[in-house]
């Protein structure tokens, strides 16, 4: 079983009842069935995403740029190592 997936308006609500302070973060947490680690990893990032600095969590749009580049640096070493490959299978057979 995998981690379970939220909507960003699920999210978003969490992170408005945690700003909220009306309620302690751990009953909030019990009442939405989720971690009260996750309610502040939540509010941290809606944090960076409105732009706070200095807090050393990315933004949303950082996390995706982050990842596209993961993915094509991934994609980009498939391809050396094709290459190389079919040069060393080249370079046998010219001899």
């Amino acid at each position: 079983m995998g981690t379970p997936r939220y909507s960003k308006e699920f999210k978003a609500e969490a992170v408005r009842l945690f700003k909220a302070g009306n309620k302690p973060v751990a009953q909030l947490a019990k009442e939405l069935g989720i971690a009260v680690g996750t309610i502040r990893t939540w509010a941290s990032h809606a944090k960076a995403d409105e732009g706070a600095r200095g807090s050393g969590v990315l933004s949303t749009a950082e996390r995706e740029e982050l990842s596209a580049s993961r993915k094509k640096i991934r994609e980009l070493e498939r391809e050396r190592d094709f290459l190389q490959q079919a040069a060393a299978y080249f370079a046998k057979t010219k001899k």
